[in-house]
């Protein structure tokens, strides 16, 4: 028969093995700014994460308002990330109003920006993640982030980062080969606003909008009449709107045109789960697809 003494020096160090082990492998608590990059938080923290997003799905985060849950969210975050360049105007108001004693980490630090004149002044397109290169970035950062905030799961970090990676390059890839066939004066669409300039830089594709960077903004008369005639004069045969705000004006501007609807596109919001674009990878793959589609069709 095993003494009590004994029973207890065996069990005592498994079970303070087993109190550490669990202590150690409690998951970060993380937020971030919108589903789009919360997914790619997701994608590089994997198991050792958990990820709350501000914005939810389908949402637009130009035009976001927070909520007492989303202060209490961020209160408890021990880590959150932002994709920065004007794009989350709303988040040192809630940082504020949370609490949060951090500092937000800037995923989209070391991305070359695009930049564009609007009403006399020069601003920058924060909408960097429609290119996957540029999402490498992202993935970069992050990785950095978590790593510095959870030393003991760094290499974990470190292979989820390198696997996602690789799927990045392959949305690159794909998105090459399947606008490639696209002869390149039908590479133009008309969407809501201005948010695909990183994507058209990328891919050689022209998007025209009514709308700039920011859905907060507001185009004239004589801008809209402007961007009729271009439409016209380029031949610019479809239109698409986006999950994430108000598809009225711009299928207005369709109306006068001429030009034909080519379906909805998922530009800086993921759809829910049980929507086509509920990751950042199944949207990449799921804009392409309908713009290579609607162009075919159009040329």
């Amino acid at each position: 028969m095993i003494s009590r003494k004994l029973l207890l020096s065996v069990m005592i160090p498994a079970l303070v093995a087993l109190s550490t082990t669990s202590a150690s492998a409690a998951p970060l608590k993380v937020v971030a700014s919108f589903t789009v990059l919360a997914d790619v938080v997701h994608q590089v923290g994997g198991d050792h994460v958990t990820v709350t997003s501000l914005v939810g799905p389908n949402g637009d985060p130009h035009e976001f308002e927070p909520s007492p849950s989303d202060a209490k969210n961020l209160n408890v975050a021990q880590i959150a990330f932002v994709s920065g360049d004007g794009l989350e105007a709303w988040m040192d108001r809630l940082i504020s109003a949370s609490g949060y004693k951090g500092k937000p980490v800037v995923v989209s630090d070391g991305i070359k920006f695009r930049t564009m004149d609007e009403d006399g002044q020069t601003v920058t397109d924060p909408h960097v993640w429609n290119s996957p290169v540029n999402v490498k970035v992202w993935v970069a950062n992050i990785e950095q982030a978590l790593a510095k905030a959870a030393p003991a799961d760094a290499a974990a970090f470190k292979t989820n980062a390198e696997t996602f990676m690789k799927k990045l390059d392959a949305l690159d890839a794909y998105a090459h080969s399947k606008l490639g066939k696209i002869a390149l004066d039908h590479r133009k669409v008309l969407t809501s606003h201005d948010a695909f300039g990183y994507f058209g830089r990328e891919y050689g594709v022209q998007f025209l909008a009514p709308i700039g960077v920011s859905t907060e903004s507001e185009a004239s008369a004589a801008e809209i009449a402007k961007l009729i005639e271009q439409i016209r004069a380029e031949h610019v045969k479809t239109y698409f709107f986006e999950n994430s705000n108000d598809p009225r004006l711009v299928r207005q501007i369709a109306k006068a045109t001429g030009a034909e609807p080519g379906g909805e596109l998922y530009v800086e919001s993921l759809s829910d789960a049980e929507g086509p674009a509920s990751t950042y990878e199944k949207m990449f793959r799921y804009n392409v697809d309908q713009l290579v589609a609607a162009m075919a069709k159009a040329s």
